[in-house]
């Protein structure tokens, strides 16, 4: 389980978060702060392993993302961070990175790109652990591309982001589906589902399969591809 604090000087914001978390598997909100100091002073305090991910807000009253990042790098601890911010100056952002984030996700953002950003670095934790030790050169191409975000691409019209993510994360946890299996998964029609399930054959991420029944001719399953 990995532990995140959250850190933003927005309550509703906090609480936005705290509920995002709590639909994806894998993460658990052990902490909140409002403002730079309490966030320094949460991450410098806390035990070794407690808090592995904060997701940071750039600006606070008190002080800014950067600060944040300033003094908990400056004492040597090396925890997981993506910003979550409405601020996008390329400056910013740039010291930012250099400060170690892992990601940096502006706001406004939908559920579905929130869970695709955590996703991708659970991902990177999983191939940082199977690559302990002296990495391979492919290993070390995994991990540099497992937090990389996947190019931004327009939905065809009619599909939404949000239903994408419904079809996508049934597929990803009780698949291998059919689209009649996905629609009553996920609410949709079989019509949608079917739409949602080519969209992401299309894009690589599920694999479009022939399922048999008896003589007659195969339906298609969809499978999703690790």
């Amino acid at each position: 389980m990995i532990g995140v604090l959250l850190v933003d000087d927005d309550p509703l914001t906090i609480d936005v978060h705290r509920r995002h978390l709590e639909r994806i598997d894998g993460f658990e909100v052990i902490g909140e702060c409002h403002d730079a100091r309490s966030a320094v002073s949460a991450i410098l305090d806390a035990a070794p392993g407690v808090i592995d991910l904060v997701l940071l807000d750039v600006t606070m009253p008190d002080g800014t993302g950067v600060d944040v990042l300033r003094h908990v790098r400056a004492r040597g601890v090396a925890v997981d961070v993506i910003a979550v911010t409405g601020v996008r100056d390329a400056d910013i952002v740039r010291q930012m990175v250099a400060l170690g984030v892992a990601q940096y996700l502006v706001k406004p953002f939908t559920f579905a790109m929130l869970a695709e950003r955590l996703r991708q670095y659970l991902d990177f934790r999983r191939r940082a652990s199977d690559a302990a030790g002296t990495a391979t050169q492919e290993e070390i191409d995994g991990l540099l591309g497992a937090l990389r975000p996947p190019a931004m691409t327009v939905l065809p019209k009619g599909l939404s982001a949000e239903s994408l993510e419904r079809v996508a994360r049934a597929v990803r946890h009780d698949g291998p589906l059919s689209a009649v299996e996905a629609a009553e998964q996920t609410g949709l029609s079989r019509v949608s589902a079917r739409r949602y399930l080519e969209h992401l054959a299309e894009a690589g991420r599920v694999e479009r399969l022939p399922r048999y029944h008896g003589r007659g001719r195969p339906e298609s399953e969809y499978r999703w591809r690790s």
